[in-house]
């Protein structure tokens, strides 16, 4: 069989790395070099001149990265990517690669704080408009490109209130305007979603997440569906911004990708036995998770996913009184802003992750002050399921 006849299962172990091209070890070694050395002047004068292979500068290349990049490109079914030094990182790459003054650039209703951050800093600095929108039908995709819109930005499952966004039906409308189209696949990670097989033309990742998995490395991906666009943004945004990783961060990634779907697969089994009780409870109001039945999303979510992922939003009785309450109850789940680490997670996007985000546009995105977002780790489902129930019942 061919690599790319292998399920994707097989990929997450095998797929780019080749042992004979690092002395037949089996493990991908680690280059923690900053730069590498010529045999002569006119090596050197040639390997900058693009007229040989070889290292240079670790932020121009490192053979480790390298295998990252590599692994993330047929994971998500691309031309070529991008290891970046964080999620917001590849996001900043690709939207500053995309625009120039005057632009505008169409976003799903609910994004990342940060990512809300980064589109108000380049409204305010550089004239680039955005409109946070629904895009929930044709006519109203339609409705909100402009004359001088250049991009579509979305995130499906959305951060935090999981509401999907119709992919098929946005890259439809985005290729009759010539506009590029740009998923935040995070949540989902090449496990359970390949926007690039839809149409997208860019996908990024906060490799912090899923695809690494173990809450040690803060990292991002940027996959292109065209090789030769991925390496003019290697040679502007990311050798001349400098946003790279390292080689040991790319190292643990790689690492982690081996366990990926492992990981998912369980990620996704304990979330499902999760929403099944915080439906049995009354003090939740709302669950918002892909691949509930009774999500009017759902299938939309099954058309594109393989599988709910690991992430349960839900609004609490009593708002921002009672949602801290419960955080400060919980014994076995985490405080903290991340997600798919191997623990349990739990976090109050409000005050957390988008209290950046002005109350106004953070309403209008369903963030309510009840709102809480639990990323199901990989413990034993019935233990989260304790936790969850002893805290609710001292609210």
């Amino acid at each position: 069989m061919n690599k790319g006849d292998y399920q994707k299962e097989t990929m997450c172990v095998h797929s780019s790395y080749q042992s004979v091209d690092h002395k037949d070890s089996l493990a991908v070694p680690l280059y923690q070099t900053s730069t590498f050395t010529f045999e002569s002047a006119e090596q050197g004068a040639r390997r900058f001149a693009g007229e040989e292979e070889g290292g240079i500068y670790s932020r121009l290349g490192n053979p480790t990265v390298a295998v990252l990049e590599e692994q993330i490109a047929v994971l998500e079914h691309g031309g070529g990517a991008l290891a970046f030094g964080s999620g917001m990182a590849a996001v900043s790459a690709i939207l500053v690669h995309l625009t120039k003054s005057g632009d505008h650039i169409l976003c799903t209703r609910g994004i990342y704080g940060c990512t809300f951050g980064l589109l108000t800093i380049l409204k305010e600095k550089y004239a680039i408009e955005h409109d946070l929108k629904k895009l929930t039908t044709e006519e109203e995709i339609e409705a909100s490109i402009k004359p001088n819109t250049v991009c579509i930005y979305i995130e499906t499952p959305i951060n935090p209130t999981m509401e999907i966004v119709d992919i098929e039906l946005v890259v439809r409308v985005a290729k009759k305007h010539g506009i590029k189209v740009v998923v935040d696949n995070t949540f989902s990670s090449p496990y359970l979603q390949t926007p690039l097989d839809l149409g997208v033309d860019f996908v990024v990742h906060s490799a912090t997440k899923y695809i690494n998995g173990h809450g040690d490395v803060i990292a991002g991906l940027l996959v292109g569906k065209n090789k030769d666009e991925v390496n003019q943004i290697r040679k502007t945004m990311q050798k001349d911004y400098g946003g790279i990783i390292s080689p040991f961060d790319a190292w643990l990634i790689i690492r982690g990708i081996k366990t990926m779907h492992i990981r998912m697969d369980r990620h996704s089994k304990n979330a499902e036995q999760i929403l099944i009780f915080l439906k049995s409870s009354s003090i939740i109001e709302h669950i918002y998770y892909p691949f509930d039945k009774e999500n009017p999303q759902y299938e939309i979510a099954k058309k594109q996913m393989s599988a709910g992922g690991g992430l349960i939003s839900f609004t609490v009785k009593g708002g921002l009184q009672n949602a801290q309450k419960l955080l400060n109850e919980l014994k076995l789940i985490k405080i903290a802003v991340s997600l798919g680490d191997a623990e349990t997670l739990i976090q109050h996007p409000s005050t957390m992750t988008h209290s950046g985000v002005p109350e106004k546009e953070r309403l209008e995105m369903g963030i309510s002050d009840g709102l809480l977002r639990l990323s199901v780790g990989l413990e034993n489902a019935n233990d989260i399921i304790h936790d969850l129930q002893q805290a609710l019942a001292k609210i």
